[in-house]
């Protein structure tokens, strides 16, 4: 996945840059370990013309209460210099997301990956648990114990559930309102998805139409919630994701069922209108356009939608 071995160590805020760079390699081989699909998506993307792989965000999913919302993953990326890039809220889905902006590292010209590429944006989601309905709330709260969420990097690492593992019947009852919380009950803290970084990849992968093709020639299936190729309104940033596959999962109950895991995107930021002239061997990530936009987001998120069929 990538050397570790820094030609040059930027002092930043928090210590150790190798450190952190560990923790997200720990955290991105627990999810292709866990998403078999998106692992076969990963590589194929490095098998092409040899492509070196570099990451826009990564992204997971919280639970506001006791504890367990977005402070509970951002204090410790935070604390290494990551900041506060931007929220977007989604008041019928009961969702609150904030975006961080990665620290300024030094990345070598043919920097990539995690090991001494540039470091990834990341996306932290929270369901606001207390607008939920007062049955919702007692499924969560009867799992997720106060003060939990301090072991939030290490389950992401892991890949393991800091709670019990729920009920069918509770996860069920739980995704007649929200599945995105019942989804983060049952996955916890594993990495929702990852999205490539398109507008840094060298060869025929820089396109997100061509990524788009060749992802349904190969047979994967694509997200075509609002388009399959979602665009912003400014038409700045492009945006493919997969539909997460559906795998089997046993509950504490001791029935097995198949459930959404999670996903993989494709994400093109283009060059700012002010900064079109700048010539492309010199254009940097602030030439491009940065953040997110709320109706992408929205479609994109319907990724690990449970019941309709894309």
């Amino acid at each position: 996945m990538g050397s570790l071995d820094l030609p040059y160590v930027s002092s930043f805020k928090g210590g150790s840059e190798i450190f952190l760079r560990n923790v997200f390699e720990n955290i991105l081989k627990t999810y292709l370990r866990k998403n078999p699909t998106a692992k076969t998506i990963w590589e194929l993307v490095q098998s092409l013309d040899n492509e070196k792989i570099c990451y826009d965000h990564f992204t997971f999913r919280t639970l506001k209460v006791d504890g367990y919302g977005i402070d509970s993953l951002s204090s410790f990326f935070m604390d290494y210099g990551y900041k506060i890039g931007g929220g977007l809220d989604f008041p019928k889905k009961k969702l609150r997301v904030l975006w961080f902006s990665p620290p300024d590292v030094h990345v070598p010209k043919d920097g990539h990956g995690l090991g001494n590429g540039p470091l990834p944006r990341l996306v932290i989601a929270e369901v606001l648990v207390d607008e939920l309905s007062p049955e919702s709330q007692g499924i969560i709260r009867k799992y997720l114990k106060p003060e939990g969420g301090k072991q939030a990097v290490l389950s992401s690492t892991l890949g393991s559930l800091i709670w019990e593992k729920p009920t069918w019947t509770d996860f069920e009852q739980l995704a007649k309102e929200s599945e995105f919380a019942a989804w983060t009950l049952i996955h916890g803290y594993t990495m929702n998805h990852l999205a490539f970084a398109v507008h840094r990849f060298k060869h025929r992968f820089s396109d997100i139409k061509f990524v788009k093709q060749h992802l349904e020639e190969k047979g994967f299936k694509l997200n075509s919630d609002g388009e399959i190729l979602k665009v912003s309104q400014d038409g700045l940033l492009f945006q493919v994701s997969s539909i997460s596959e559906r795998l089997p999962v046993t509950f504490a109950d001791g029935v097995t069922e198949t459930i959404p895991a999670s996903y993989i995107e494709f994400t093109q930021r283009q060059v700012l209108p002010e900064f079109k002239d700048v010539p492309h061997d010199e254009i940097k990530e602030f030439h491009r356009r940065e953040a997110f936009e709320l109706d992408n987001a929205n479609h994109v998120m319907e990724s690990t939608r449970f019941t309709t069929k894309f």
